[in-house]
């Protein structure tokens, strides 16, 4: 089977994980959630830090879930939030999505949530997904849209923001876009049984807005993504500066309002 291809275009920069952590089972797996019983077994393809994975896993306890990612020490970071939460349920081990390393239909539910957009074959990830998933099992994964992303009040530079983001990921060989693709590659997987759906995060509150205009600002000049765009090409430095300097310009309007939409899948093994 193919190997990862893709460089993760955001890296663990603490910008990265500073919005990571803030994610949980009900912002952002909620669709995910009425599908869940006790005594489930799970798969969390490109779990991060680890905090939907945690909320995961006590909500199917006492199943068990086995989280995964690419390198060892964010799977560090996701076992120290377990054993911050008294969870004993979970395992935590390295994998590649386009050849997972577990046998056919071993798991109830497989789920992926920020992670289609970042892979070199997101049709060959959802098919390994679904072969590690057991009939009647469900697979699900959430992915952004990073086109649809809207804001206000109209930030010039933002508008180049979002375009040097697209290029720099589709150059690491991602694709920003894939919340709108996700039923596609879905259906390309082999899957049938599929139930599309989308939501959004909205940034919007003084606190949400100084959050997250202030962990993209970071991010555009101090993660793997900065430097990324710089050695690619795509952007000078002082470019980037300048897109730092337009975010937190955003965060401090009193008006400010963004959104970021996503697709979701559920996908009946």
């Amino acid at each position: 089977m193919p190997k990862e291809t893709a460089v993760y275009t955001h890296g663990h920069h603490e910008s990265v994980l500073r919005s990571h952590r803030w994610r949980t089972a009900v912002n952002s797996a909620g669709y995910l959630i009425g599908e869940l019983r006790p005594g489930m077994n799970v798969l969390d393809v490109g779990c991060g830090p680890g905090t939907i994975t945690a909320d995961l896993a006590a909500l199917v306890a006492p199943g068990r879930v086995t989280a995964v990612d690419t390198t060892r020490e964010i799977l560090d970071r996701a076992a120290e939030v377990a054993a911050e939460r008294g969870l004993e349920n979970l395992e935590f081990t390295t994998a590649d999505v386009h050849a997972l390393d577990f046998p056919d239909d071993t798991f109830d539910v497989v789920h992926a949530h920020q992670v289609l957009q970042h892979v070199g074959d997101p049709v060959q990830a959802l098919r390994e997904m679904r072969r590690v998933c057991r009939p009647g099992g469900v697979v699900a994964a959430r992915d952004s849209d990073y086109a649809a992303m809207t804001w206000f009040p109209e930030v010039p530079v933002m508008d180049a923001w979002q375009e040097l983001y697209g290029r720099v990921a589709r150059a690491n060989g991602g694709e920003p876009d894939a919340g709108r693709r996700l039923l596609s590659w879905a259906r390309q997987a082999g899957f049938t049984d599929i139930t599309p759906t989308a939501a959004a995060w909205c940034f919007a509150t003084p606190e949400s807005r100084d959050w997250w205009s202030g962990l993209w600002a970071d991010r555009t000049v101090g993660s793997v993504y900065a430097k990324l765009a710089v050695d690619g090409g795509h952007a000078s430095a002082e470019q980037l500066t300048a897109i730092a300097e337009a975010w937190r310009s955003w965060g401090e309007q009193s008006d400010g309002w963004f959104m970021v939409p996503h697709g979701e899948v559920l996908c009946r093994a």
